[in-house]
């Protein structure tokens, strides 16, 4: 009875901090949109007329109007801006002052370079202007303008994944650089519990999660990912953060064998109530056998077997151990290995349905002829 009220408890707490996170991620940056947008109009400066700054201090206030299709003149750009090119009906040009549509529209879209000075540019992703609120309409249309944006580049291979993990692109939503992941979430349960969008960062698949803005492997990223000493280095860093986060320690670096952590009580304790780490696992070991750390796969695997059917420890993970961690390791020889191992060890009570009836006899006469020796 007491056990059943403590798995409710650890439940009805993992709801509040959920909920809790929910409400800081979603608010928490359109509380701090709000505060800047405020501030920039109680301080003098408008969406529609931004004022410019040097170095020397503000230099004055572009007043000029926007363009409109009645005109058909060419009127010429404001000192020190920069202007693009924008075609009426007529094959007339107007106009259009960047820097306004980068900082200060709030229906400015990155993926859209319809109002830039050069269609092939590739600066397009510019930061998201602090002043705006992102409607559900233009992010859907900020989601279409990203796919068109690819069709007019002829679908270039941007190998977002590769530049994250070599330290030239940030993850997101959550705009950090793989260093940041290493150094500041190391330890930071709370958000490695709670946040869902960095897992697809630190172990990318060529199949896409449930983060949008994360990106696929495509094959090319994989010859190049293999081929850096750098992005490997940061990857089994990454591997090392997730160990630590689920209790475990690697205490061999060349055969991958690892071990529980000081603290694996707690951390078994997070494991076994919330069970969606389950499907990072799996996404970390298909991740380490295509990126160039296979021989990682079978001993986690195994560490795995042994605690949920030695010890007896970690039952919600037990099955996807047996479904999917076991049949994510490469090797063949090894995962035979696992297979017998398992069986072995599995209550005789239970149906054991991971190999064939006819090797499960093999092994179990073969167990029963030792016994007796």
């Amino acid at each position: 009875m007491a056990l059943f009220i403590y798995h409710r408890l650890c439940r009805l707490w993992d709801c509040v901090w959920r909920g809790f996170f929910f409400v800081h991620r979603v608010f928490s940056p359109r509380f701090r949109s709000l505060v800047d947008y405020v501030r920039l109009e109680v301080g003098g400066g408008s969406r529609d007329a931004p004022s410019t700054e040097t170095a020397g201090g503000l230099q004055g206030v572009d007043t000029e109007r926007e363009w409109s299709p009645e005109q058909g003149s060419e009127k010429k750009p404001p000192p020190g801006g920069h202007s693009a090119r924008v075609t009426d009906e007529e094959g007339e040009a107007e106009a259009v002052d960047d820097d306004r549509l980068k900082t200060t529209d709030e229906f400015y879209c990155s993926y859209d370079s319809t109002w830039e000075t050069e269609e092939g540019a590739h600066d397009e992703r510019a930061s998201r202007p602090l002043t705006s609120f992102r409607s559900n309409k233009f992010k859907r249309f900020e989601s279409a303008a990203r796919d068109m944006q690819n069709y007019r580049r002829g679908y270039p291979n941007e190998m977002p994944n590769l530049n994250f993990y070599l330290r030239k692109a940030q993850s997101q939503p959550d705009g950090a650089l793989i260093t940041d992941f290493h150094e500041q979430w190391f330890g930071n349960y709370d958000d490695l519990e709670h946040v869902h969008t960095y897992i697809q960062w630190l172990f990318p698949l060529q199949e896409p999660g449930v983060n949008s803005e994360a990106a696929p492997l495509t094959k090319e990223e994989i010859e190049c990912f293999l081929a850096s000493p750098t992005a490997k280095g940061y990857l089994f860093k990454s591997y090392v953060l997730m160990l630590d986060f689920y209790g475990i320690k690697l205490s061999d670096e060349k055969t991958g064998e690892v071990k529980r952590s000081s603290n694996w009580e707690e951390r078994f304790s997070n494991l076994n109530t919330r069970t969606h780490n389950n499907l990072r696992i799996t996404r970390i070991l298909k991740c380490l056998g295509t990126l160039g750390f296979p021989q990682y796969q079978a001993p986690l695997v195994h560490f795995f077997l042994t605690e949920t059917l030695v010890h007896g420890r970690l039952p919600n993970v037990k099955d996807s151990v047996l479904s999917y961690f076991v049949f994510a390791v490469l090797d063949k020889h090894s995962r035979r290995d696992l297979i017998k191992f398992a069986f072995l060890r599995y209550d005789r009570n239970e149906e054991f349905v991971w190999c064939p009836k006819k090797l499960q006899r093999q092994w179990a006469r073969e167990a029963a002829e030792r016994k007796s020796t």
